[in-house]
């Protein structure tokens, strides 16, 4: 656990370029090229930790002003992710987590109900999460590795089944990569619904902007550079701050909106010679299959849409927390974290600003409800596994990432809450979607085999 621990304390930052230069060495891309690609994986992360910091130091005090203004005071304080991460991490199931998810993942892909080899290590901690308040809620170590083993499996099924969506939408760089992060892959069924809904309304089906679509329609008006300015005199205005501090805050925003792009590059620059490396190995030694890399959603956080509509919907969630029937979670320290709920919701709303809106707001009423229902359970394994976190004269805490997943929630009350019945139904469901995994894979295989055995033989 010392060890594990030790690692994890490394940050991201420090961790996956050390993580990533190994398996570069490994697959035969050269120490050098291995390097270069490993320390511009962790240039990415320090550059994405500078600017998100950026942004929760300035929305911190713009959103806290607006709580004390409009009175938007509820039972359970939002402590951010970090508080969620040292839960996870902190409990023998966090101590196993990295050798229990590789196996799994292992496994899986030998037994053809995944695609995805998930080399994104640091994120595994939401695995450890989902174990960890099931071990702590049951006083069982093998009840909270049974969930996290559960929320591997759903998470690696959600990666393989959305990859050509990604792939499709984020473009040529992302070919081969998948996106395993359990909190971006909890809200697939989100996208799919609220698109299925509109598709089915006369003239909402016909709104279609994207970001630069935007650009396109409304000129400087629709550019990143103005919106993020635009958005952060908004919310200036709703925090009554002075008109100077209003216009700070515009422009801080509006560097948000320009550099996490230009950071997410970076990303970009240090994976896809891994990735093509990757696959180039698959193509020669497991011919017929392929496999997708499983990566950070870092990578894509970059995208317009998904800055444009995460800062419209800050205020817009403060508000309605309040009115949500049954909620007792404002969200607030955790709020700079929305860009991660929509890597995977772009790919199905296809970068509509409309619907991604509408996607992350129904995600987003649904996530403050699950906060709120694993509350309690959050409270006492902070309790047990770092006190200090939950500042004084507070009762009930949790975190937008990873209690406000619904996907923690389902886990968490099947896994921990109905006794035996409980355990059977989501393992069933796991498998059954295992299966379902395996035939789409084992289909998509066919597929590519007899359209290779039908291209015409070169002769001499």
């Amino acid at each position: 656990m010392g060890v594990i621990n030790y690692i994890m304390s490394l940050g991201a930052s420090v961790m996956m370029p050390i993580i990533f230069f190994i398996i570069g060495v490994l697959i035969g891309l050269g120490p050098s090229k291995s390097l270069k690609s490993g320390l511009s994986v962790g240039v990415g992360f320090v550059g994405l930790n500078v600017i998100t910091q950026l942004l929760a130091d300035n929305l911190g005090p713009a959103v806290n002003s607006m709580v004390k203004i409009y009175g938007l005071h509820l039972h359970t304080l939002d402590i951010g992710w970090p508080a969620a991460s040292a839960v996870a991490f902190g409990t023998q199931v966090g101590a196993i987590i990295i050798p229990l998810g590789l196996g799994i993942n292992i496994l899986m892909l030998l037994t053809k109900t995944t695609q995805t080899l998930d080399i994104d290590l640091w994120n595994y901690w939401h695995f450890a999460f989902i174990g960890s308040i099931v071990s702590i809620a049951t006083h069982s170590f093998l009840w909270g590795a049974f969930a996290a083993i559960i929320t591997i499996i759903i998470t690696l099924v959600g990666a393989d089944r959305s990859q050509k969506k990604v792939q499709e939408f984020y473009g040529k760089d992302m070919e081969g990569i998948s996106l395993p992060q359990a909190f971006c892959v909890s809200f697939i069924p989100f996208a799919i619904a609220v698109n299925w809904i509109i598709e089915r309304i006369p003239g909402l089906n016909k709104i279609d902007f994207d970001a630069k679509k935007l650009q396109k329609r409304f000129g400087i008006l629709g550019d990143p550079i103005l919106l993020g300015v635009i958005i952060g005199i908004i919310l200036g205005l709703l925090a009554r701050y002075p008109m100077a501090k209003t216009l700070q805050l515009g422009i801080i925003l509006s560097a948000v909106m320009v550099l996490i792009p230009k950071i997410t590059g970076m990303f970009i620059e240090g994976l896809s010679p891994i990735s093509s490396r990757s696959q180039e190995l698959i193509s020669k030694h497991f011919k017929g299959r392929s496999f997708n890399i499983g990566m950070t959603p870092a990578l894509v956080i970059g995208h317009p849409t998904t800055l444009v509509v995460s800062m419209l919907l800050v205020p817009t969630i403060l508000f309605l927390s309040v009115i949500v029937p049954g909620n007792e979670f404002l969200p607030l320290a955790s709020l700079s974290g929305l860009i991660y709920i929509f890597p995977l919701v772009l790919p199905y709303t296809k970068g509509n600003v409309l619907r991604s809106f509408l996607v992350g707001l129904v995600s987003l009423i649904f996530g403050v409800l699950s906060a709120t229902f694993l509350a309690s359970i959050f409270t006492k394994a902070v309790q047990i596994v770092q006190s200090n976190l939950i500042p004084a004269g507070t009762s009930s805490v949790a975190s937008i990432d990873f209690a406000a997943s619904p996907l923690a929630w389902v886990v968490y009350e099947f896994a921990a809450n109905l006794t035996i019945v409980g355990p059977i139904i989501i393992a069933v469901a796991t498998l059954a979607l295992m299966i379902y995994n395996r035939r789409k894979i084992t289909v998509a295989e066919n597929t590519t085999k007899a359209s290779v055995s039908e291209q015409p033989v070169a002769h001499e």
